[in-house]
């Protein structure tokens, strides 16, 4: 039998069709995962995108960005806007590190972390832990949807990476911030910490960031305020984890666990809520020049103070830097929600009469026009303007006084004496040329009793007025918001201003209160229906109201008792070194009465004066017999007269000169004694009486 050789093989040739299969193979498998890649791309590319800018409380800040106040979205959500960079270190690093370990590395989907999970939950035959990304839970949150079902959860994850080719890491971490449910109508870290502390996320302690990390995954299970010891364990449980991935030293995660946990909400705040309503924005954060600290430490002084007052009294109070116009504190009302106080009304807005409160701007306009001097000599008796014959506050008259003594003590006369000689309708001008818009009543035309209140001023134009005499007669308009241009503008002479201002400084102040360089003012309505008081000093300026809103009088309220003290108490809680007054200007004229110029040693009287009644001593009574114990003062009381007085005992002169109707005289021992008074024009009164 004969064989065959083999046929010779070409090895060549089959290497050849080996490397061509292999890479036919390789070519198709690269096109099929590029198709595949391609396709999954535009299936992600093509995802339906929710809003990347979910709507979000307002908020008012302060002058330095602290919260004055916050309002809820329209379903009743309060979510307030947070980033990393207004969120604690220590809350974002347990964040996490216990809910998504590899954010920065993973493309929104943890193909690692699935893969775990599903490990897990076949050896131990259940879900040992969860493989959401903090962008999946940014996706779920954004959808508003659940994503219990398996379509849920693909749709979650479609969008997770979606946002992550669109996002940066930091936005998608500011919407966690933003959008993470922890209980009730609360959304976002922010709100969550002004709740449950009662302060902003950028200063949270261990125990407080811990609470916070792990509320979100059952935000009502875990409400510490309805179930504390879940959520006591539920924040242990994130303690453990931050030690174990060295985010917590073991020290700092013991001394957590101690702490206690909130079981109960904080209120949101709501500083300043009558200024803050003009400047609601929705999604807007607005930047006000009120300062927080000053705001909430008035309010309470404010609250304070009327618990002091007759029932249903109300209180007002501005406070502004009157170098820059700059409102840095505003109160409407002691309490926004207390309707004995009509608490809703914005008394700074209120249109009421100013009383004698405007009485300075009169004395700056008369120094303006070279009508007086604060030495300048002036009559304070009684007197008729035509068919106007007004009367001092408490009746009586002094006669020749000084024009800075007029202002101080707040006499009627003169100040109508010089709102006749500037004129009522150019001080009324005078106010509207820095917008303070007086009110004049339906179909009246400007007379002089709007110099003693008939005029309706609001506290905040009347603030302005006190401004710019406060800065060298320069008005700049109040303002609210930090965005806000203004300029100033001339309002009076600076030399006028700075009269006025001294003078004011000058004036008493009440009981228990120290002046400290304050130039103030009062003002008292016709019935008691409003009490002011207004005053500066180098820098601030503050101005307070108090009353009714329905403008019911209320007996013996006056300015000096009812409003002065929150004038000082609110220059006091201020602090710091007291800013002082401007220097007297170079043409300022300062010197005595009798060294003024002729024309200004005297005020020209307007109006015709009327003769006053002669005096009569009220106390003691004629053939009274009067107990005092040795070394007791008793008062000696006088009615009507013109100032000064000379009183006599027994016919030896003891006060001379004297501009008070009241006078305390302290008697050697008992007896018969004759008291006698003798007024300018040489009118007297006795009264004889025994002293036992």
């Amino acid at each position: 039998m004969t064989t065959r050789d083999p046929p010779d093989v070409d090895l060549a040739m089959i290497r050849r069709e080996t490397v061509l299969r292999i890479a036919r193979r390789v070519i198709l498998t690269s096109l099929v995962s590029v198709a595949i890649y391609a396709g999954f791309e535009r299936w992600i590319a093509l995802t339906p995108m929710p809003g990347l800018t979910p709507e979000v409380s307002s908020t008012a800040l302060d002058r330095h960005g602290n919260l004055l106040r916050a309002w809820q979205v329209e379903d009743g959500i309060w979510r307030l806007p947070a980033t990393q960079a207004e969120t604690d270190a220590g809350y974002l690093a347990q964040l996490i590190a216990y809910e998504d370990g590899r954010f920065f590395d993973h493309a929104g989907v943890d193909l690692l972390a699935i893969a775990r999970s599903a490990g897990q939950a076949i050896w131990y035959r259940r879900f040992v832990s969860g493989a959401s990304t903090i962008t999946m839970q940014v996706a779920r949150l954004l959808r508003r949807e659940t994503t219990k079902s398996l379509d849920g959860k693909i749709a979650q994850m479609r969008l997770a990476w979606a946002l992550e080719r669109r996002l940066s890491k930091r936005e998608i971490l500011n919407l966690y911030l933003t959008l993470a449910p922890f209980g009730g109508n609360l959304e976002g870290v922010r709100a969550a910490s002004l709740a449950w502390f009662g302060k902003e996320p950028r200063r949270l302690i261990p125990a407080e960031a811990a609470l916070l990390v792990a509320l979100p995954q059952s935000p009502e299970a875990r409400r510490p305020d309805r179930f504390p010891s879940i959520a006591f364990a539920a924040r242990d449980r994130v303690l453990n984890r931050s030690m174990i991935k060295s985010v917590l030293t073991r020290e700092s995660a013991d001394a957590a666990r101690n702490e206690p946990i909130p079981r109960k909400r904080k209120s949101f705040p709501k500083h300043a809520p009558h200024l803050t309503d003009q400047e609601r924005f929705t999604g807007e954060a607005v930047a006000l020049t009120v300062d927080l600290d000053l705001q909430s430490a008035l309010e309470r002084v404010v609250a304070d103070h009327v618990e002091t007052l007759p029932p249903l009294t109300s209180a007002a109070l501005v406070v502004a830097d009157h170098t820059t116009g700059e409102i840095l504190a505003s109160i409407g009302s002691p309490g926004l929600h207390d309707m004995a106080r009509s608490g809703f009304v914005d008394m700074t807005r209120a249109v009421r009469s100013p009383g004698s409160a405007l009485k300075p701007l009169i004395y700056g306009m008369a120094f303006e026009a070279g009508a007086a001097h604060p030495e300048s000599v002036i009559d304070d008796s009684p007197a008729s303007f035509g068919q106007y014959r007004p009367t001092n506050f408490d009746g009586q008259y002094r006669g020749p006084v000084s024009v800075r003594t007029a202002l101080q003590l707040s006499l009627n006369i003169p100040a109508v004496t010089l709102l006749d000689a500037v004129g009522p309708a150019s001080f009324l001008a005078r106010m509207r040329r820095i917008g303070a818009n007086p009110i004049l009543p339906p179909q009246s035309v400007p007379g002089l009793a709007i110099g003693l209140g008939g005029v309706g001023m609001t506290l905040r134009n009347l603030v302005a007025i006190y401004a710019a005499i406060a800065i060298e007669g320069m008005a700049l308009p109040l303002i609210h918001r930090a965005d806000t241009g203004h300029s100033a503008r001339r309002f009076l002479s600076r030399r006028a201003a700075w009269y006025v201002a001294d003078v004011l400084a000058g004036t008493p102040a009440p009981l228990d209160a120290s002046n400290g360089q304050i130039a103030f003012k009062t003002g008292t309505t016709y019935g008691y229906r409003d009490a002011w008081a207004v005053g500066f000093d180098g820098r601030h300026v503050v101005g307070v109201w108090t009353g009714r809103p329905d403008a019911a009088p209320v007996a013996g309220m006056t300015g000096i008792r009812s409003a002065a003290p929150v004038l000082f108490r609110t220059f006091s809680v201020i602090g710091g070194e007291r800013a002082a007054f401007p220097a007297p200007p170079r043409e300022a004229l300062i010197v005595s009465s009798h060294e003024l110029p002729e024309p200004l040693r005297q005020v020209r009287a307007t109006g015709s004066r009327q003769p006053e009644q002669q005096p009569d001593i009220v106390f003691p009574p004629n053939n009274a017999r009067v107990q005092i114990t040795s070394g007791e003062y008793i008062a000696l009381k006088l009615r009507s007269g013109s100032p000064p007085f000379t009183w006599f005992v027994n016919g030896e002169p003891f006060a001379t000169r004297e501009l008070e109707r009241d006078l305390a005289w302290r008697p050697q021992g008992p007896g018969h004694f004759v008291i006698s008074v003798v007024d300018r024009y040489g009118r007297s009164d006795r009264s004889i009486f025994i002293m036992e």
